[in-house]
């Protein structure tokens, strides 16, 4: 029995050992998963912001040609509202799904953005599709409202996913000569 007692304090060591290694390990595993985790849904969500943009971006874009065909617009290539109409409606179409998406994993923050952003778009599909006359002078401040709305996004989305700050999306067209 002496010799058991006097290995008793080697085998508690063991055992200690053995149980700190243990937890050690399974608090490594946990960490290692919730940091994977979040990776993966950081990953997931700016997918979902990115096609939300891109799906919105095509309205804008035709909206910019319709205008153009109006004549106050500068885009280079017009498009008339008839010609437009099935684009603009594949636009929207387009649109849906993937507001749902941001609905279900977007930030409040950045949802509330988005909104922001899309009533302005949708404000300017309405102005150029009603418009057999537009007024030349609603435009311009439609353009800076949409611009604005979508630079707020942007920032929000930055924000969500802990980015640097980037560019205001603003580009100057070059002088012509």
């Amino acid at each position: 029995m002496s010799a058991f007692i006097q290995q008793l304090p080697a085998l508690v060591g063991v055992i200690i050992g053995a149980i700190g290694s243990y937890v050690a390990i399974t608090r490594g595993d946990q960490a290692r998963f919730r940091r994977e985790h979040s990776a993966r849904w950081e990953e997931r969500r700016l997918a979902i912001y990115a096609e939300y943009a891109r799906a919105l971006k095509q309205s804008v874009t035709l909206t910019y040609r319709i205008a153009a065909h109006l004549g106050i617009d500068p885009h280079p290539h017009p498009l008339s509202p008839e010609e437009a109409a099935p684009h603009l409606a594949a636009a929207t179409d387009a649109r849906d799904p993937a507001g749902e998406a941001l609905l279900m994993l977007g930030s409040t923050g950045v949802v509330d953005k988005a909104r922001a952003w899309v009533v302005a778009v949708m404000d300017m599909e309405r102005f150029v599709r009603a418009a057999a006359a537009p007024a030349p002078e609603t435009w311009p401040a439609m353009l800076a409202r949409q611009r604005a709305a979508r630079e707020a996004y942007y920032a929000a989305v930055r924000r969500d996913l802990d980015l640097p700050p980037g560019h205001s999306g603003e580009w100057s067209s070059p002088a012509s000569s």
